[in-house]
Formats: structure tokens, sequence, C-alpha cells
């Protein structure tokens, strides 16, 4: 079949796919959980990070399946709209959305912070505004060129945390990450919980953004075969990099000196090899890759989750564009980068609730996510028992009770956040009723806008089938 005009390129493999889901994801071992540590300690955010990581684990499963049932560049958009229609599909995309418009300024400011250890008089704002210009460039310049650049940076960030931790093993002691672990006491006790509670959204910054590979599917080989593997692996491969991350870092010396900043690997090396050591200078060089994998990673998922709600009506028609030449969301991916640039300049303006605006836009992603990810685990169920026909190349093992699991701590992830984070609750309450009210009365059908081209038709012949 002759590629369709109209339509996404289908060029990925599942290498490509792990990548994505990979590198979506590893900047949050890079910087961001960090601030974990200001609320719970280290032992707290520990424990906070083992149930985060339960969550992850069985949600991945689960979203799998809807995955591949429904491979739409919408992700969850489609999931819920298949099972809830309208209402369910809006409030999926919208939550989707803020959480892939949200991360990528906290990371390329914390990509102007590493390169600020390097270069003390180069603006990290400029730095910033710097990498959305040449990695928005790149992913218009065509997916698969951005899929392998995509692959590359995100092995090597993986062999530099390998690094890090093998050279500040040399300072490695347990006492040191023990010290005050819970919440600055030696022990833990009622009021600990309240800081460990409160450290979840820096936890879900450990594996925030797997699920936009989701958003890929499209553009896919085959991903009913590719998409299963790419997952499984890459958060087995998150959660060890994650806890490994942590606990090396917070066992080199005072942790507290590590929280409440946006390069803790760094400074943590310091701590170890000194500032003018030749290792402290290769992680600030490499460790950007990891930054920079994550930041090009949600760019590829935010600008699908654009093009997927400007397809299906909810954004403006223009923003699902697609480039003549390369095939990319150009248009969409550019949206982005306007917000995204509009709250890097606002970072030394903004604070909210006594937070730095880096937390809060931390906060605000991870309560997308959590709200995006609670939408597609009632969507799995739902669509369990209204489409049983509906072919699923993969099915969540263990069902019911990995999506009950995963739905349970999301749930209550999402009353934690909500409650220490009131302000920032209200903001994205605020920003899904204004958008509610603009969309108020647009017919939309993601379904019917993807089978508007052959390819995608043949590929989602199955949700056309059962809706």
């Amino acid at each position: 079949m002759a590629e369709d005009s109209t339509g996404l390129r289908q060029s990925l493999s599942g290498l490509h796919l792990w990548g994505i889901a990979v590198g979506l994801v590893i900047s949050g071992e890079y910087f961001g959980w960090s601030y974990g540590w200001a609320q719970a300690g280290t032992l707290g955010f520990l424990v906070t990070t083992v149930f985060i990581a339960v969550m992850y684990l069985t949600f991945i499963f689960s979203y799998t399946e809807l995955t591949t049932a429904i491979p739409h560049a919408g992700g969850p958009f489609a999931y819920s709209y298949r099972a809830f229609g309208p209402l369910g599909g809006y409030l999926a995309g919208f939550s989707t959305l803020i959480e892939f418009l949200f991360a990528p300024p906290a990371i390329a400011l914390a990509i102007g912070a590493y390169l600020n250890v390097q270069f003390a008089q180069l603006d990290p704002r400029l730095a910033a505004v710097g990498a959305y210009v040449v990695f928005m460039a790149l992913n218009i310049a065509g997916v698969t060129i951005a899929a392998t650049f995509e692959l590359v940076v995100t092995v090597l960030a993986i062999i530099e945390l390998l690094i890090f931790m093998g050279v500040v093993s040399g300072g490695f002691s347990w006492a040191h990450f023990t010290q005050n672990g819970w919440a600055g006491a030696e022990h833990p006790s009622f009021a600990t919980l309240s800081g460990i509670v409160a450290a979840i959204p820096f936890a879900i910054w450990f594996f925030l953004a797997i699920e936009g590979a989701a958003m890929a599917a499209e553009e896919a080989k085959d991903p009913r075969r590719t998409i299963p593997r790419a997952y499984i692996a890459g958060i087995i491969t998150l959660v060890a990099l994650a806890f490994g991350t942590m606990i090396f870092a917070g066992a080199v010396g005072d942790w507290q000196g590590l929280a409440n900043i946006n390069d803790p690997l760094p400074q943590a090396m310091k701590i170890v090899v000194g500032a003018s050591s030749g290792w402290l200078h290769l992680l600030v060089w490499i460790g950007l890759l990891g930054l920079i994998a994550s930041f090009h990673g949600i760019i590829i998922g935010y600008s699908r989750q654009i093009f997927a709600l400007a397809r299906a009506g909810l954004l403006p028609r223009k923003l699902a564009a697609i480039h003549p030449r390369w095939r990319t969301p150009h248009l969409a991916i550019l949206a982005g980068g306007v917000v995204g640039v509009a709250a890097i300049y606002s970072d030394k303006l903004v604070t909210i609730a006594g937070q730095p605006l880096t937390a809060s836009i931390v906060t605000m992603s991870a309560l997308g996510a959590i709200v995006m990810y609670i939408t597609s685990l009632v969507s799995l169920i739902r669509l369990r028992r209204r489409e049983p026909g509906l072919e699923r190349p993969f099915r969540v093992p263990f069902y019911p009770v990995f999506p009950i699991v995963a739905l349970v701590i999301a749930s209550a992830s999402l009353i934690a956040i909500v409650y220490y984070n009131a302000l920032v609750a209200a903001l994205f309450t605020g920003m899904g009723l204004l958008g509610a009210l603009v969309t108020r009365g647009r017919a939309f059908d993601p379904m019917l806008q993807v089978s508007a081209t052959s390819t995608s038709a043949s590929r989602l012949s199955g949700a056309s089938d059962g809706a």
C-alpha cells in the first residue's frame, strides 16, 4: 500500500519505541525528584517512591492493553472517548495535554542549570529557550530522525547514570543516606507521614511521561507487537535507574544540600571528587543528554497530543497540519514551544504557594498525569465489559488486579496532590473548565478523524467496529 500523503509516517521500530519510552522519562533521574527529599527526607521519600513504582508497574501493563488495541496519536484521549464519549475524551485529552505541555519548560530550565555549572556567565533561561529552538527544529525535520536521535541520547544517558553511580560509590555511606532521613528526624513518626504523602508528585517525576510512547503508535511498525515489548522493557529500566540514582546520590554526604536544586547529580559528584574533577565535567556534559532525551521526547509527545486534539476538533484545526515534506505536525510542535518559552520567562517572576515555579510545574504536570492515568484505567475496565469482542493483541496480566491496584494508588495520589497543592490544583481545574467552555458544543470524534485516512483506518478497524 502506498504511504498515505495526509497521515503520519509509519517508520518506528520497537527499539525506537523503547528509546522514546525511556527517553521521555530519564530526565526524572537527573533532576526534579530531589524536591521530594525536602518534603519527606531520604527514607521517607524512598517509601513514597516504592509506592509510586508499584503504581507505574501495574499501570503500564494495563495501559499497554489499551495502546495495542487502539493505536492512536491521541493516546488516552482516544481510549477515554471510546469508553465514555466526548466528556471522557475531553477530560483525558486535557489532562494529557497539561502533563506534556508543562513538563518541557521544567526540563529546559534544568538544561540551563546544568549548562550554568559549566559556563557561569550563561543565562539559564537563554539556554532553555535555545533548547526549544534546536529540538523543535529536529522534531519538525522528521520522526525517524527524531526517534533515532532519541534512542542514541537515551542510551548515552543511561550509560552516564551508571558512570555516576560508579564514581560516587567511592564516597558511599548508608549512614549518610539514613541520617535524619525521616523528614529531618532520625525515626519515623506520624508527622513524617505528611511529608511522605506530600512528596508524591516528585516520586511521580521519576516515571512521568513513559505513557507518551503511545502517542507514537500511529507512526510505529507493527504496534501490536512492538509497543508491549517497549513498555515492559522501559518500565523495568526506569525502576532500576530511579532507585539506583536516588540511593547513590543520597549516600555521598549531606543530602539536605541536594534538596530543592535543579542539578543534584553534579552537586553530589562534587562532594566526592571535587569541583575541578574531570569526572564532574563529564557528568555535566553527558548528563545533559538525559535531560535532552526527555525534553526531545516530550516534544514528540505534546506535539502528537496537540495534533490529535486539533484533528478531532477540540483545538484549532490548523494545528493538525502536517508538513508536506517531512510528514510531521510542525504547527503543533511550534505551538507547544510558545507555551514553554512563556513558562521559562515566568520562572523568576512567579512563585506558587511558596514553591519555586519549577517545583510547581512538576506538580502541575504530575497532576495532569494522575488524572489521565485514572481516566485510562477506568476506560480499560469499561471497555472490557462493554466491548469484550474488541481485538486485544496484549492483555493485562492478573486482570482485574493490576488495573485496580494502579487505580487505587492513582486515586490516593490524586487526593494527596490536591490536598498539599491546593493552589496548583485550583489552577488546573480552572484551565480545564475554561477549555470546556471554549469547546462546548463542538462535535468531535477522534476515531472518525483517524479513519479519514486509509492507512489509519485499516489499523483502527477494530475500533470502528465496536464504537
